[in-house]
């Protein structure tokens, strides 16, 4: 699962989602599931404890990924984005709040790494598959 906390950050999140889908993932892609509407993200829940490994992509503060980290029993892998205002600082904020997350099971790439972490969720797919 691909999900994104806004929609300033569908780029870096639709590069984590091809690269995952050419490396032979399935993807299921939800969009605009940002903690500032967490309704949004709760009303998918059944597909977020589904999957195998999550990629969570988010400027801003970066809360999605330990929000999700919360809710689920797989692998998170965080990307924080460059998008933002305020002190965003290009990326740096929601970089050092998805490296202190509290939140088991958060791996961190970093900022705008969509195709490292496309990958990362491919290898991680593919734990436990015969060769």
């Amino acid at each position: 699962v691909v999900c994104s906390a806004g929609t300033a950050d569908l780029n870096v999140a639709e590069e984590a989602a091809q690269t995952a889908e050419f490396f032979g993932s399935h993807v299921e892609r939800l969009y605009d599931v940002g903690v500032s509407g967490i309704h949004r993200l709760l009303s998918q829940l059944d597909i977020l404890q589904s999957a195998r490994c999550i990629i969570a992509v988010a400027g801003m503060e970066g809360a999605l990924a330990s929000v999700i980290g919360g809710l689920v029993d797989c692998p998170v892998i965080a990307v924080p984005t460059s998008v933002g205002y305020g002190a965003s600082f290009h990326g740096v904020s929601a970089l050092l709040t998805m490296i202190n997350s509290c939140a088991n099971g958060i791996a961190v790439v970093n900022i705008d790494n969509g195709y490292g972490a496309g990958y990362i969720a491919t290898q991680i797919n593919r734990t436990g598959e015969s060769k």
